[in-house]
C-alpha cells in the first residue's frame, strides 16, 4: 500500500500512539510508586559494633559504600547486652507506629559471609523483631522460613521493603519483583537496621555492603 505524503504525519502519530501504549501495558509497577521520600542523611545513621573495638575496625563509609564486618568470635556491642556480635547501622529519627513505611538499598554480599542477618524491621511482640533477611550458603532468606533469592554472593542487588502497621502485613522486593509478603508480627515501635548481625551457623567472618539508602512513607 503506498500512502500520500500528507497521510504521513497521521501514521507516524498514530504509531508512536501504539507504541507508547504497549510500554504502558508491559512496563511494571516500581515498589516506591505512590510513596513520599523521607529525608535522611548520615547524622540518622547510628552505628551499632563490639563495643571492644574502634568503629573503624568494624565499618567504613567510602564513595558512599557502607561496608560492615564482624567477626564470630566478637563482643556484643554493649557491656551489658547478651546477643550475638553485629556491625549495623541502625536508622534513627524516623521510628513509627503507624502508617506505611519503606526502606529501599542496594547490598552487596561477599562470598563466604553465612549465618547472618544483613537487613532487619526491628519491633514486635513478643519477638525483637517484624522481619528479618538473613544469608545462608549464598541464599537470602526471610528468618530460615522461605528463600527470597538465590545466588546472591558477590552481585549488587536492589532491596525494597514495605511495612503496613495497619494491615500486619510486608512486602519484600528484589530488583523490583515482589518476593515474599509475610504477615506482621506485632509491636508498636518499629525501625530499619542493616549492616551484619550473627545468627546461627555463622561463618567466622560476616560482611555486607551498602550504598543508595532511602527511606519512604504514605
Amino acid at each position: 500500500m503506498v500512502y500520500s505524503s500528507s497521510y504521513l504525519p497521521l501514521l507516524l502519530f498514530t504509531i508512536f500512539q501504539l507504541i507508547v501504549i504497549q510500554n504502558h501495558l508491559f512496563c511494571k509497577a516500581d515498589p516506591t510508586d505512590g510513596f513520599t521520600p523521607i529525608s535522611i542523611s548520615q547524622s540518622n545513621f547510628e552505628i551499632q559494633k563490639p563495643y571492644d573495638v574502634p568503629v573503624n575496625q568494624r565499618y567504613s563509609f567510602i564513595d558512599g559504600v557502607h561496608k560492615f564486618w564482624v567477626y564470630k568470635t566478637d563482643k556484643p556491642h554493649t557491656t551489658s547486652s547478651q546477643t550475638k556480635p553485629r556491625s549495623e547501622i541502625r536508622i534513627t529519627g524516623n521510628d513509627y507506629s503507624s502508617g506505611v513505611r519503606q526502606f529501599e538499598g542496594y547490598f552487596y554480599v561477599p562470598s563466604g559471609s553465612s549465618g547472618v542477618s544483613i537487613m532487619q524491621v526491628f519491633g514486635a511482640s513478643p519477638s525483637s523483631t517484624t522481619l528479618m533477611l538473613r544469608v545462608y550458603d549464598g541464599t537470602l532468606y526471610y528468618y530460615r522460613e522461605k528463600v527470597i533469592e538465590s545466588n546472591i554472593y558477590n552481585r549488587w542487588i536492589r532491596l525494597n521493603v514495605i511495612h503496613d502497621v495497619g494491615a500486619s502485613k510486608l512486602k519484600v522486593y528484589i530488583n523490583g519483583v515482589l518476593k515474599h509478603e509475610p504477615s506482621g508480627r506485632g509491636g508498636d515501635h518499629h525501625y530499619f537496621k542493616f549492616g551484619v548481625y550473627t545468627q546461627d551457623n555463622e561463618s567466622d567472618r560476616m560482611e555486607s555492603r551498602w550504598r543508595g539508602i532511602k527511606l519512604f512513607k504514605k
